[in-house]
């Protein structure tokens, strides 16, 4: 996509990405395109000059297969790859296939974007199963929903870098200075949420703008996890987010709102790499889905507390399955 076409689709989706999902504490550059993915969240998000432009569904990997953590780039795409399937999944399918073409039963979709190291084996595809986006189902890659992965690989250049990052918490404001919290669950048990500067950066922007924080409704959004947006500082329990939401720098505790930073030196420019229609891709990849019956149950909230939320896309999914080393769903 030239930068006239994709300025005009990030001015065009900016303002309803940040209303509608809960935005990760995140330093997107300030020139040319950052993307995030936040683990607990399941959500890609895609930053051109500093402002987001899209935030995405995605389904990444299970606690045994874990989608690598740190810093990446966007390599090749390929569109209607064919699935070379790697011989250890050939020795579970027990079938004598070798690859699958591109069509309805190829589990990465019409499109595959390289993401890091080759040798990692890492990409962000679409996916022959849909109702597993968003989840914690995949071999390490990143699923996207099929039109998404199209759009997304359209959109995202050959080179641009992918953070992927692991906050169990987003905390935002919105255009009256109220705080909306969402918290996630703990797919990969990190454990890592920093609730004392959690309870700082809350206390220091409500200090600064007049707001009082509802304690027991910010201590059920952290008991909970459930994904959606709970304004602490609203008055009434009923709401949403006026305004485009902003995120707050919560993980340095300081209350301030996160800013984009300076790129690095430029590199010499990078053409968009793009392989040749039905490319053979050899990853980890599948089709699976989860019963209903197999997902884990949302905990309860209480009626005397019920959190206000505003989520335009659906809560992060709890389709994983214990660290067995069993499970089918590659």
């Amino acid at each position: 996509m030239n930068k006239t076409g994709l300025g005009l689709f990030a001015a065009t989706f900016s303002g309803i990405a940040a209303a509608n999902t809960p935005l990760p504490d995140v330093q997107p550059y300030s020139e040319g395109q950052h993307v995030f993915i936040n683990i607990p969240q399941q959500r890609l998000f895609l930053y051109t000059d500093g402002k987001l432009t899209k935030a995405y569904p995605v389904a990444v990997g299970k606690a045994a297969t874990q989608t690598n953590l740190g810093r990446h780039l966007i390599g090749a795409k390929a569109y209607n790859p064919t699935w070379h399937i790697p011989k250890s999944i050939q020795k579970e399918l027990k079938n004598g296939k070798t690859t699958v073409p591109p069509g309805p039963d190829n589990p990465l979709g019409p499109v595959f974007v390289r993401m890091g190291d080759p040798k990692l084996g890492l990409g962000i595809h679409g996916t022959n199963a849909p109702t597993s986006v968003p989840g914690v189902r995949s071999h390490g890659c990143v699923r996207m929903k099929s039109p998404d992965a199209l759009e997304f690989a359209k959109a995202i250049n050959t080179g641009a870098p992918v953070d992927v990052i692991y906050q169990m918490a987003s905390l935002n404001t919105d255009a009256n200075n109220n705080l909306w919290l969402a918290a996630f669950r703990d797919p990969y048990r990190q454990n890592n949420l920093d609730a004392k500067a959690l309870q700082a950066s809350i206390s220091a922007w409500a200090k600064a703008h007049g707001k009082t924080v509802h304690t027991k409704r910010l201590a059920l959004v952290l008991k909970n996890k459930t994904g959606s947006l709970n304004c602490i500082t609203c008055g009434s329990k009923n709401g949403k987010p006026q305004g485009a939401l902003k995120s707050l720098a919560w993980t340095s505790g300081d209350g301030e709102l996160s800013k984009a930073v300076a790129p690095p030196p430029k590199p010499v420019p990078q053409q968009d790499e793009i392989l040749p229609e039905g490319s053979e891709i050899e990853i980890d990849a599948g089709t699976d889905t989860l019963p209903q019956s197999e997902r884990a149950p949302q905990p309860a909230q209480t009626e005397q507390e019920q959190p206000t939320y505003f989520n335009a896309i659906p809560p992060a999914s709890d389709d994983y399955q214990p660290d067995s080393g069993t499970s089918n769903l590659f």
